[in-house]
């Protein structure tokens, strides 16, 4: 079963966009800082979607700019098996951008360049041909 989990915003001005975002009913339900990567996410839902459908801001402290829409980052999903399904994407002649090396998480693009997170339920065995696998550009 797959399931959708969030689409992610890159944001210069985290307070700004919870305010809007306030503005259509969505409500921060969650929070992460990391000091080592230099970010935070921040998880925006309406009441009754958490964890159902949820809008993930990402602010990177340093500054950037996001030019040609690069401040949308992906689509995420759940997926029974990240393994299984990464191996039919690259059947199918779709390159796995970031494999999945941790049995947790890869990334994908459509054949029109969109970013798609797949995300397994836990974390599988390492394995190959994943452990390998280089990562090829951005994701």
């Amino acid at each position: 079963m797959t399931k959708f989990l969030h689409s992610m915003l890159r944001v210069t001005d985290p307070d700004a966009t919870i305010a809007f975002f306030k503005l259509i009913g969505l409500d921060e339900v969650r929070r992460f800082d990391s000091e080592a990567g230099r970010f935070t996410l921040i998880f925006l839902a309406a009441p009754g979607e958490e964890g159902v459908a949820e809008v993930e801001l990402t602010h990177n402290w340093d500054p950037q700019g996001y030019d040609g829409g690069r401040n949308f980052g992906h689509l995420a999903y759940r997926v029974d098996n990240v393994y299984d399904t990464c191996a039919a994407l690259s059947a199918a002649g779709h390159t796995v951008h970031r494999p999945p090396r941790d049995g947790h998480m890869a990334f994908v693009k459509t054949p029109d360049g969109i970013s798609v997170e797949l995300l397994q339920d836990g974390n599988l065995p390492p394995a190959e041909p994943w452990l390998s696998m280089p990562n090829t550009g951005s994701w």
